[in-house]
């Protein structure tokens, strides 16, 4: 389990170890599509990627979260990691666990689970044949699903064009980090990755279903 033992906080000179910002890297891709339209978001220093040392135990890249501080880890050799500031579930809908990634997709088109139409229909009907990809669509401009013991879990890393919902318990349950953020972490990440979403500290029993 993760705790502040396990990752250490005193963070290293992003530049110097060669940890391009969110804007570069969008910069540096080919296309002039819906990726040209992503802000570049006016976020707090303290809500920026930074490369924080790690304790020994941690094999590279693997995603790691950790719901009690909003933090998001992309785990590198030589004890580092890449650490984001994340948005998570909220309540009970947040579901730890062990996953892999199953699939990648670039601008996913969203439905709400049926969870969620029962949970609140009142949102969620009027999506329910789907919403198609773009900057008002709940997954952003990327998304990771997670998958356990091959099958989806209805879980995913994505993308948020809303800076407010990062650093606290706000979705049905999925991590999320801004638009530009998680493009970074997305060319990072290949399928099959093994993701860690560690439990809250004195949460309640995750709701089932998602």
């Amino acid at each position: 389990m993760l705790n502040r033992r396990n990752f250490l906080t005193t963070g290293l000179v992003a530049g110097s170890l060669g940890l391009i910002s969110s804007s570069q890297a969008l910069a540096s891709r080919a296309d002039n599509g819906k990726d040209a339209l992503i802000p570049d978001y006016d976020l707090p220093p303290a809500h920026r990627p930074r490369i924080v040392g790690i304790n020994n135990g941690f094999a590279p890249w693997e995603v790691h979260v950790d719901p009690n501080r909003y933090f998001m880890y992309w785990t590198m050799p030589n004890n580092r990691a890449i650490r984001y500031v994340t948005g998570v579930g909220r309540d009970d809908l947040y579901h730890p666990g062990v996953f892999r990634i199953g699939v990648k997709k670039e601008w996913p088109r969203w439905t709400p689970s049926p969870a969620m139409l029962q949970r609140e229909p009142e949102l969620y009907n009027k999506f329910r044949n789907g919403m198609p990809g773009g900057l008002d669509n709940p997954l952003g401009a990327r998304a990771m699903y997670l998958y356990i013991n091959g099958r989806d879990s209805l879980l995913r890393l994505h993308g948020t064009n809303n800076p407010r919902t990062i650093g606290g318990a706000v979705s049905n349950g999925c991590a999320r980090l801004v638009n530009t953020q998680i493009v970074e972490l997305f060319e990072k990440v290949k399928v099959g990755t093994r993701v860690v979403l560690n439990p809250k500290i004195g949460g309640p029993a995750p709701h089932s279903p998602i």
